[in-house]
């Protein structure tokens, strides 16, 4: 069984709070599964109805994302409560290397599932959580336990900002001793999405006998860009960009400064692509490996 990275319970407890989600995370989140092929051309939607449970928003919510969608032309008929269909040629643009830089929840997905068609599977992550790697993952999982993939190994290593460190972000705009309530969700979503990530990796073996390795280390920094390197040939490069926000903690709202990961923008690099391209997966591999064996520490996915 996969579990729902967004719904994972934090510190062995219920499902963590977090604030009501906007339309466009909804779009995001939808736009996501429609490109990793989980929602296939000519499918149906789930109803509006149903979509509003399991994002626990308004029916209102789900409309917007939904004609949000439309406007791309992912989807057709999303109108008078009938299920919106997913477009016979939803978003046709390439996601490969060499393909225009496109936000994660769009470009992250489709990259990690043409690398699960391998038969030795290997990804390498640096990131401030997992949750990007997470929901990319669950497309090629989901295509596994119904037999149309099966890789012999799967070995993923993820680095993560240690839990003892003062975070870069996100923090507190004002310092007035939130920051350690900031730092306890940041760490209870970091923990929750690398132990949903490890669970539903290591399932394989049981379920399929395939050979899975899941590892982390802590970086003793916070990574200002998010790098995802698959199978030894291709990159994927994002910045972190900063914004002001509002996060509810323990039913009390704290503005911050944090890092709107699941919506970075993408750079895609391939060793096909080019000397430049060759070049800047090659070091990025250096780059990790160095990370890896020298400043990084164990880390260990608990509170």
């Amino acid at each position: 069984m996969v579990v729902d990275p967004e719904y994972a319970p934090v510190n062995g407890g219920k499902r963590s709070q977090r604030p009501q989600r906007t339309h466009r995370e909804v779009a995001d989140a939808l736009r996501a599964r429609i490109k990793s092929g989980e929602l296939s051309p000519g499918q149906r939607m789930p109803t509006q109805a149903r979509l509003a449970e399991e994002f626990g928003v308004e029916r209102g919510t789900v409309r917007q994302a939904l004609r949000v969608l439309r406007s791309e032309r992912l989807l057709t008929d999303a109108s008078k409560g009938a299920p919106a269909t997913v477009a016979v040629d939803p978003g046709s643009a390439p996601t490969g290397p060499g393909a225009p830089p496109q936000p994660t929840t769009v470009a992250l997905a489709p990259r990690v599932a043409a690398a699960f068609a391998a038969e030795r599977v290997e990804i390498d992550a640096v990131c401030l959580t997992a949750i990007s790697l997470t929901l990319a993952i669950g497309a090629p999982l989901r295509q596994i336990h119904a037999g149309r993939l099966k890789p012999a190994k799967v070995d993923v290593r993820v680095l993560l900002p240690s839990r003892d460190i003062d975070l870069a972000f996100p923090v507190a705009v004002e310092d007035r001793g939130d920051d350690h309530a900031v730092h306890e969700r940041w760490l209870s979503m970091r923990n929750a999405q690398g132990q949903v990530l490890q669970h539903n990796l290591l399932a394989l073996r049981a379920t399929h006998g395939i050979d899975v390795r899941v590892s982390f280390r802590a970086l003793p920094f916070t990574p200002p860009v998010k790098l995802y390197l698959l199978n030894g040939t291709e990159a994927l490069f994002a910045y972190y960009t900063l914004a002001r926000s509002e996060a509810q903690i323990d039913q009390e709202n704290f503005q911050t400064y944090d890092a709107q990961g699941v919506r970075s923008v993408l750079f895609g690099f391939g060793q096909g692509a080019g000397m430049r391209d060759a070049t800047f997966v090659e070091q990025s591999h250096l780059w990790f490996n160095a990370l890896w064996e020298t400043i990084s520490s164990e880390l260990v996915l608990t509170n």
